[in-house]
């Protein structure tokens, strides 16, 4: 029987308190905290970036305790040098262009590919992991899952703002990455040895030396035996990280279930999962997203709730009520990208947009 462990991996921006700008900090702060936090503090390519990652969890609490205690440390470390931590999907107006890159030959292999699609790809996500070793179960999973994805990522978004400009949308952060190859919903696969056949048909041709750089919104992992959920931005409260990581859990967990049972989910065309996708990076939660069962219009809350029914029976096993929860809360108080513009209409100012964000990441740590 799987356990489903989780890991999580979130990524901040380093801002400096005076001027609320991106501080490119020549990774004092992953140098400072690694004593502490040894390889589970890293480098970005951005110097402006701190990416943070927990180890193999066992359930949600320990996820949750350890989240928290590397927010806690990255944001003492910060503060010692002078400067904050935030946790948004985008900066709301620090320009990437006066961004220093870190020095490494791999992102120099990046930025010298990408040119500056590479380089403006300034933004912090969520990444969480679950664990599944069985590699042609976890590609059913990455198949059934796509569909939930939308859901999701609709209670993440957290990036309304891009270089001073109200954009529109909730989460713009997935507008920046969509100019790299390889990202967004992943096609359909029929098992692991077809994938791994796309895979060594991208390394043959010179499209990749491996598959790490296949940078989609779910994968299952080349390396580890995890399923790689990537589409979200980095939700603003730790707790709002848990419940999510939660639910992702969750729906890994059902899928299997129903899979041990001779069940399934529906699997649903890319190109329909792709218009829900738009939609949630648009509205959040606030928009209406398609139920391709019934071909209508549903409203983007409904369907979230309706998810919670549908993982409710796996929940209690995995631990992890009291976090899914918190789940209820996103729906009511918004997600950080409401409270982010929320805060905008109230003071006008981008700066205090900044000052929320960074203040926000600390709660409950």
């Amino acid at each position: 029987m799987e356990k489903f462990t989780l890991g999580v991996e979130e990524e901040y921006m380093v801002v400096d308190p005076a001027t609320r700008e991106l501080k490119s900090h020549d990774q004092k702060i992953v140098e400072l905290a690694s004593k502490k936090l040894h390889d589970a503090v890293k480098a970005e390519m951005h110097q402006a970036v701190v990416e943070v990652g927990t180890g193999i969890c066992t359930n949600v609490d320990q996820a949750h305790s350890e989240i928290r205690a590397l927010r806690r440390t990255v944001a003492e470390v910060a503060g010692e040098i002078g400067l904050k931590i935030g946790a948004a999907g985008t900066h709301p107006f620090s320009h990437w262009s006066t961004q220093l890159i870190t020095p490494n030959p791999r992102y120099d292999e990046i930025v010298n590919e990408m040119q500056e699609a590479a380089r403006s790809n300034l933004i912090f996500g969520l990444h969480v992991h679950v664990g599944i070793a069985d590699k042609n179960m976890a590609i059913h999973i990455m198949n059934t899952v796509r569909y939930f994805l939308p859901h999701v990522y609709a209670l993440s978004t957290n990036s309304p703002f891009w270089e001073g400009r109200n954009t529109g949308f909730k989460s713009f952060r997935t507008k920046v990455f969509d100019k790299f190859p390889r990202t967004g919903l992943p096609d359909y696969f029929n098992d692991w040895d077809d994938f791994k056949n796309y895979v060594n048909l991208l390394i043959r041709t010179r499209c990749i030396d491996n598959a790490k750089k296949i940078w989609w919104d779910v994968r299952v992992h080349p390396f580890y035996d995890t399923i790689e959920f990537r589409i979200c931005d980095v939700p603003m409260l730790v707790e709002e990280t848990i419940a999510i990581t939660a639910l992702f859990q969750a729906i890994v967990a059902k899928l299997y279930r129903l899979r041990m049972k001779n069940m399934s989910f529906i699997v649903y065309n890319r190109a329909l999962i792709s218009e829900n996708k738009w939609r949630a990076s648009r509205y959040g939660i606030d928009g209406r997203l398609i139920d391709f069962g019934k071909q209508e219009e549903v409203d983007t809350r409904h369907l979230i709730h309706e998810l919670l029914d549908f993982v409710d029976d796996v929940v209690d096993d995995l631990g992890s009520r009291a976090h899914i929860n918190n789940i209820k809360r996103i729906l009511e108080q918004g997600t950080g990208a409401d409270r982010q513009l929320q805060i905008f209409e109230k003071t006008h100012s981008l700066q205090k947009v900044v000052d929320y964000i960074t203040e926000q990441t600390l709660v409950g740590l």
